[in-house]
């Protein structure tokens, strides 16, 4: 039988709710799995205490070390991220990091079938830089090179003669020395990159775009969990569903912003997907298991890729997550002892 154990840096899974969906979809799948984190863990002997899910309870066991980690969290610890890369030497991990938006952007540039979706981007040396861009496009987005949830984006327009920006919801007009100004401000406390506004719209004027879960299965191909739009208000410039916006039903949003057409987008969006991550998941060493894909569609109904994100969130979906985590977790498992 093979052992999955799920790695977290919090010490009990009680907190975790993927946890217990992980453990169930595992004794439906004969599974054998448990969660531990990196304090239970001893490499002399080679054992674990980790927690088994049994009759309604997590109890703590000693266990073996599995034949594959689920690598759920990122660790908050130096002694935690080094049991991480200890553990990471000799099993099999199913997750990996794809880098920065930066590292992001130039991987998918090597992709000449969706180089093309990709919004120029440029990383904001000094204040210069977002003048050029803004001459160019007239309307642009600065973002934190490793920013998340649309925290420290600022949208700028330029109206005649004067400037608007919008931080958040609020909006204001500026001159050109303060937005050199507060460009110095930001792209002093960290890395800052600049694009071009690309306008995707409902025909009611909300921002919105989609985000396309995509997870490797058992058989270690790529499939579609979840595909559902994000929908903002209409004082924001992104869809960000922490920043104010809603999740929607992808059929009826589709029908209603797209009619007879909706069909044609739909399939769209799954053949992009599907096609974009098997691409994509060629540019690594080491081979990817989940990505979360935020597609806009602009006025003219093309698609352009906003961002693509390691590790997107499960809120609402745990289970149709785990349907896919844990088998894709045995598929490694047996393709090392295949090996």
């Amino acid at each position: 039988m093979v052992t999955v154990g799920m790695l977290h840096y919090r010490k009990h899974p009680h907190e975790i709710k993927k946890a217990y969906t992980c453990a169930s979809v595992a004794k439906m799948e004969g599974i054998d799995f448990y969660f531990f984190s990196p304090g239970g863990v001893r490499f002399e002997e080679k054992i674990i205490h980790g927690y088994q899910y049994e009759n309604g309870n997590w109890l703590l066991k000693e266990m073996a070390f599995p034949d594959v980690i689920y690598n759920a969290a990122n660790m908050k610890t130096l002694s935690q991220k080094k049991i991480y890369w200890e553990l990471k030497k000799i099993i099999p991990f199913t997750s990996h990091p794809i880098g920065n938006k930066l590292k992001v952007y130039r991987r998918i540039k090597k992709i000449p079938e969706f180089a093309h979706y990709l919004i120029p981007t440029e990383v904001i040396k000094d204040p210069s830089g977002v003048f050029r861009a803004l001459e160019q496009f007239n309307k642009i987005i600065i973002k934190p090179l490793s920013g998340s949830q649309g925290k420290g984006l600022i949208f700028i327009e330029r109206n005649g003669d004067q400037i608007d920006l919008l931080e958040g919801s609020h909006r204001k007009t500026v001159s050109e020395t303060e937005l050199h100004s507060k460009i110095e401000t930001v792209i002093n406390e960290k890395a800052y990159l600049v694009q071009p506004y690309i306008l995707s719209r409902t025909k009611d004027g909300f921002p919105f775009d989609f985000r396309i879960h995509v997870q490797k299965n058992g058989s270690g191909d790529w499939g579609i969990t979840l595909i559902y739009p994000r929908i903002g208000s209409d004082d924001r410039i992104i869809s960000n569903v922490s920043s104010g916006g809603y999740i929607g039903k992808l059929e009826s949003f589709l029908d209603k912003e797209y009619g007879l057409e909706s069909y044609d987008i739909q399939r769209i969006l799954e053949q992009f997907s599907i096609r974009f991550s098997q691409k994509f998941d060629g540019l690594y060493n080491n081979r990817l298991d989940e990505l979360g894909i935020d597609i806009g569609i602009d006025e003219n109904k093309k698609p352009w890729i906003f961002e693509v994100n390691w590790r997107p969130g499960y809120v609402y979906r745990e289970l149709d997550a785990a349907m896919n985590t844990i088998p894709y977790a045995a598929y490694l498992a047996n393709q090392k002892k295949i090996r």
